[in-house]
């Protein structure tokens, strides 16, 4: 059931990079946020998600992460159930870190 609800880090660069599209959501806490991100990503803590939906209305595609990607996998699943096109970052910016940019720090 998971499959279709997740994307690999490796694919949403190649997607980002190709100019894609996607609204990046980054579904941690605020000092998750702070300590380190993706550039571009727009910030809407897990349980902020019900009240904020007017940022995920006009998407075509959205790509939640956190850190190993569990909350941003609830998230997407939540959102899908509300109607739209999301998935989460498999493995979360941990994975990102590792696999993308290592210039984002790990935690």
């Amino acid at each position: 059931m998971t499959d279709d609800l997740q994307i690999a880090p490796r694919d949403v660069k190649q997607r980002l990079d190709r100019g894609d599209k996607l609204l990046l959501v980054d579904v941690r806490q605020e000092w998750e946020h702070a300590k380190c991100r993706i550039t571009g990503a727009v910030h809407v803590p897990l349980g902020a998600i019900p009240s904020r939906m007017d940022v995920f209305e006009d998407a075509d595609e959205v790509v939640l992460y956190c850190h190993h990607g569990m909350r941003s996998l609830d998230a997407a699943a939540f959102l899908r159930q509300q109607g739209i096109n999301a998935r989460s970052m498999s493995g979360g910016i941990e994975r990102w870190s590792a696999e993308i940019d290592p210039s984002v720090p790990r935690y």
